[in-house]
C-alpha cells in the first residue's frame, strides 16, 4: 500500500514520531491480551457471527463486525488496519467460504483464538436447484454428511437452519470459554439459553409449515438450501449461491415450467440484493413478490431487529407463499 508522507521539519517530525510511539504504547496496553477495559475483544466477520458472539458473550465481551450493517457481505474488502485488528483480537468468529477476503485476512493475521463456524456442523452443496430430498436426508436433516468446508461448491448459509445454527452456537460458546476462562460459567449459561431458543424456533418452523399446499418456493439466490432441507421444502433459486450472478435463458425457462407444475404463487427477493430479476420474473408469470431474508445483515429494511425476529418474519412469508392451513 503506497502512503504519501508529507516532508516535516526535523523538530516536528520528532514530536510526531514520539506522539505515534506513545499512541501505539497506549493502544497496545489495551490490545496485547485481546481485551479492552477488561472485556474480551471479539471480531465477527458478519451479522450471524456477530449475533452469536453478542448473545453468548453478554456483558463480558466487546463485539465488532467486519461487515457494516446494510452491506452485502459476499463482496467485503478487508483493509490493512482490519487485518491488524484481527491479529490483536481476543477471539475471531467467522465462517469460512462466505467471504474470501475474511478467509485471507484471518490466515494472514493468525489470531490466537478463532471460532470457525463451519467446523462445528456439516456443509453441503446447494446449487441452483435444491430439493429437500435430493441429498438422501429425511425431514430432520439426518443422514450422510455433505461436503466438507474445503469444497468449492459448499453452501455456507448454515445459520438459516436453526438446528445447524445451534451447533455453531455451541462451538462459539466453547471458543469463548477457552479464550476467556474466567467467565466460562456465564458463557455456558448463555449458550444453553440460546440453543434452547433456537430449538423453539425449529419447532415453530416445523409446526408452521406442516400443512401446506406446495413445497416449492422461488428465491433470488440459493441461500435457503439448509432451511429447505430441514423442513422438506424445495428451493428454486433464480441465481446460484452467488447473489450477483445473472440467470441463463435456460434457467428462466426452467423456472417458468416449475412455476406452472408446482403451482408457485410467489417469487421471493432479498433486502441487500437488487430485486430487479425477481420482479421481472414475477411480472412475466403474474406472480406475487415478497421478502425472504437470508439475514446476512440487519438494516432499516429488515423485517425485525435481530435474527429471531427476521426468522419469524421469514416463517410467516413462507406460510403465506406455500398455502399453509
Amino acid at each position: 500500500m503506497n502512503i504519501r508522507r508529507p516532508i516535516l521539519p526535523a523538530a516536528v517530525a520528532g514530536v510526531a514520531v514520539l506522539g505515534l510511539a506513545t499512541a501505539l504504547t497506549a493502544c497496545s496496553a489495551h490490545t496485547t491480551d485481546g481485551r479492552t477495559d477488561g472485556k474480551l475483544d471479539v471480531v465477527a466477520s458478519f451479522y450471524p457471527m456477530q449475533f452469536l458472539a453478542e448473545r453468548i458473550g453478554g456483558g463480558h465481551v466487546h463485539v465488532s463486525s467486519l461487515t457494516k450493517p446494510g452491506t452485502e457481505p459476499h463482496d467485503l474488502d478487508i483493509s490493512a488496519r482490519q487485518t491488524a485488528d484481527l491479529s490483536k483480537a481476543g477471539l475471531v468468529v467467522y465462517l469460512k467460504g462466505l467471504q474470501p477476503a475474511v478467509d485471507a485476512a484471518v490466515k494472514q493475521a493468525e489470531p490466537k483464538h478463532v471460532a470457525e463456524a463451519s467446523s462445528y456442523t456439516s456443509l453441503e452443496d446447494h446449487g441452483t436447484e435444491v430439493a429437500g430430498d435430493e441429498h438422501g436426508h429425511d425431514e430432520h436433516g439426518e443422514g450422510e454428511h455433505g461436503h466438507s468446508g474445503e469444497d468449492a461448491g459448499s453452501d455456507p448459509h448454515i445459520w438459516l437452519d436453526p438446528v445447524r445454527y445451534a451447533q455453531v452456537a455451541e462451538g462459539v460458546g466453547k471458543a469463548l470459554e477457552k479464550a476467556d476462562p474466567d467467565h466460562a460459567a456465564a458463557y455456558k449459561k448463555n449458550t444453553a439459553a440460546l440453543v434452547k431458543q433456537l430449538g423453539a424456533l425449529n419447532d415453530d418452523f416445523r409446526t408452521g409449515l406442516k400443512n401446506r399446499a406446495s413445497d416449492t418456493f422461488i428465491t433470488t439466490h440459493a441461500a435457503f438450501g439448509y432451511l429447505a432441507e430441514r423442513y422438506g421444502l424445495r428451493q428454486e433459486a433464480i441465481s446460484g449461491i452467488d447473489p450477483e450472478s445473472e440467470p441463463s435463458p435456460a434457467r428462466v425457462k426452467d423456472l417458468h415450467e416449475i412455476t406452472k407444475k408446482d403451482k408457485v404463487g410467489t417469487v421471493f427477493f432479498e433486502t441487500l440484493v437488487s430485486d430487479k430479476t425477481a420482479k421481472t420474473l414475477a411480472g412475466d408469470l403474474g406472480l406475487r413478490t415478497d421478502v425472504l431474508d437470508p439475514i446476512e445483515g440487519i438494516s432499516g429494511k429488515s423485517k425485525g431487529r435481530d435474527y429471531f425476529e427476521v426468522m419469524h418474519a421469514n416463517l410467516k412469508a413462507l406460510e403465506k407463499a406455500l398455502g399453509t392451513k
